[in-house]
């Protein structure tokens, strides 16, 4: 009777203790998916956190500090279209995450009728609201995306880590690719070597040139997975602009300064920050007497890479092309207005 007494005690303990770890084990569950749950909120938060502070830089002088219209102090003086109200979640819902990233970081279009750019059906081309493609890193413009989603009470979606494993996997891929590609043409290289010091004879290029061309085919691979990654987590960098020369006849300037009036307005929308006359956005300095004021050579290499020399400007880097930035320069150099009376005060933010 004893014996099988303690065997039941040992039982009911058996069946006790299992009870308990089975109790702990739940706990651990509870507590790995709460830390879970807290460090996805945690990124998420860091994320809008830095967004507004980037949307409060770059975007809330039109935009507005809630994303309404007329909020900013700029959103009157721009021309149309006016900037979309970003509060509005009828509206802004429709939109997917990607197509709002892509609004953000894009290539300008010129909008000129007939003569600009192809514009498709889905392209976004509205010269005053300003790529930020050539300023800010990608994983930037992704936390934007998700600030501007709290405008209208929504949440980003978009897998921003997962973005970033896909480039770095392709990365890896990529050096995978190429080191294997440089293994294949060191080997051919050295029997084409081999080969021709038995012969007596030169080394014949030709015979290493499907290994040299696939090794250059994979080393551009390279070199673009790379700058994908730099720019996903880096700003965009370039190398300095050079001293252009602005030397050209006179009949050529005047082209150019009407190529340049076009690409101001319709393609780069100058006019949203900047105001010539009576017309144009309070952000930026007023140019109606650039022509006095300003250097070509200066202009062209201020537009076509402002971070350069002045990092934190709120001018963006909009991709202008060599030609462009000359023929817009060459337009600032027409505008001579007289000196006002008074300065144009900036409306209060």
């Amino acid at each position: 009777m004893k014996a099988v007494a303690q065997a039941t005690d040992g039982a009911r303990m058996g069946t006790t203790g299992s009870r308990r770890r089975l109790v702990l084990a739940a706990a651990v569950i509870g507590i790995a998916a709460a830390v879970g749950g807290a460090g996805c909120a945690l990124f998420q938060s860091e994320q809008v956190a830095k967004g507004k502070h980037l949307y409060e830089h770059y975007c809330m002088h039109c935009h507005g500090e809630h994303g309404q219209q007329n909020e900013g102090y700029n959103w009157n003086q721009m021309p149309d279209p006016k900037p979309k109200d970003l509060s509005n979640k009828s509206e802004m819902s429709t939109f997917k995450d990607e197509e709002i990233f892509n609004t953000v970081s894009r290539d300008m279009k010129d909008t000129t009728p007939e003569i600009g750019d192809k514009i498709g059906d889905d392209d976004f081309a509205v010269p005053t609201m300003p790529t930020f493609k050539y300023t800010l890193s990608e994983e930037e413009i992704w936390a934007i995306v998700a600030y501007v989603r709290t405008l209208h009470g929504m949440q980003l979606t978009y897998n921003v880590e997962g973005r970033k494993k896909e480039l770095t996997d392709q990365l890896q891929g990529a050096q995978q690719r190429f080191d294997q590609a440089k293994q294949t043409f060191d080997a051919a290289e050295k029997k084409a070597s081999d080969e021709a010091e038995k012969s007596g004879k030169d080394v014949d290029d030709a015979a290493t040139a499907k290994e040299q061309e696939a090794m250059g085919a994979a080393a551009k691979e390279l070199e673009a997975a790379k700058t994908a990654v730099a720019n996903f987590t880096a700003r965009p960098k370039f190398a300095a602009v050079p001293r252009p020369d602005m030397t050209m006849a006179a009949d050529v300037a005047a082209k150019q300064a009407e190529v340049g009036k076009r690409l101001y307005s319709n393609k780069y929308g100058c006019n949203a920050c900047h105001r010539v006359g009576e017309e144009g956005g309070v952000v930026g300095p007023a140019l109606d007497r650039a022509g006095f004021r300003l250097n070509g050579t200066w202009v062209v290499r201020w537009i076509k890479y402002p971070q350069s020399m002045k990092p934190e400007t709120r001018m963006p880097n909009l991709g202008i092309s060599d030609p462009d930035a000359k023929a817009i320069a060459m337009y600032l150099g027409t505008l001579q207005a007289p000196k006002p009376e008074k300065p144009i005060e900036k409306p209060a933010s």
